[in-house]
C-alpha cells in the first residue's frame, strides 16, 4: 500500500513556521483544537511539531512571560520534547504504522526533503481495523458462519 492515499496535503495541514510567535501558536491550536502542529520553515522544510506540552512547560518555566510577551517569543526557541520523525512519501507501511504508533500523526517529506502533508493517525487505525474485519469476514464466510455487517459497515472494505 502506498502512503500516499492516506497524505493529507500540506494545503489541507494547519502548520506553522518556527519564526511564528507563542501567541500565533496557542490560538491557531485554540481555534482548530488541535495539540500538537508541524513546523514547516521558509524553505518548505519539516521543522519538527511544537506541542500544547511546550508550550505549557516554556511558559511554566518563564515566570515572567503574560500574553503580551508571548508575541515576542517565535517557536523556534521553544524547546520540543517530542520528536516527530517525518517519512518519505516512498515509506514502508510498516514504517509509517511503527510511527504512528507514537505519533498523533507523521509527517510526510517528498525525495527533496520537502514538507508535503501528514499521515493522521485514525486514517491508519482505520486502515487496519478494515484490513482485520474483511479477513475476519472472510474466514466466517469459510466456516459458514454470518459475518459482523455491524463492523463491516463501519469500516468497509
Amino acid at each position: 500500500m502506498n502512503i500516499a492515499f492516506f497524505l493529507l496535503p500540506k494545503a489541507e495541514v494547519v502548520y506553522l513556521s518556527p519564526r511564528s510567535t507563542v501567541r500565533q501558536a496557542l490560538e491557531r491550536m485554540e481555534r482548530h483544537r488541535y495539540t500538537a502542529v508541524p513546523l514547516v520553515d521558509e524553505d518548505g522544510r519539516y521543522a519538527g511539531t511544537i506541542t500544547e506540552g511546550d508550550l505549557l512547560w516554556y511558559i511554566k518555566n518563564n515566570a515572567q512571560l503574560n500574553l503580551d510577551r508571548t508575541e515576542q517569543v517565535r517557536l523556534a526557541d521553544i524547546p520540543q520534547h517530542v520528536q516527530n520523525q517525518p517519512v518519505s512519501i516512498y515509506a514502508d507501511m510498516r514504517d509509517l504504522i511503527r510511527l504512528a504508533a507514537e505519533q498523533n500523526f507523521v509527517p510526510v517529506v517528498d525525495d527533496r526533503g520537502l514538507f508535503i502533508g501528514i499521515v493522521r493517525r485514525r486514517e491508519i487505525i482505520e486502515y487496519c481495523a478494515r484490513l482485520l474485519w474483511a479477513d475476519e469476514a472472510g474466514a466466517a464466510n469459510e466456516a459458514g458462519e454470518e459475518d459482523d455487517s455491524d463492523r463491516t459497515a463501519r469500516y468497509p472494505t
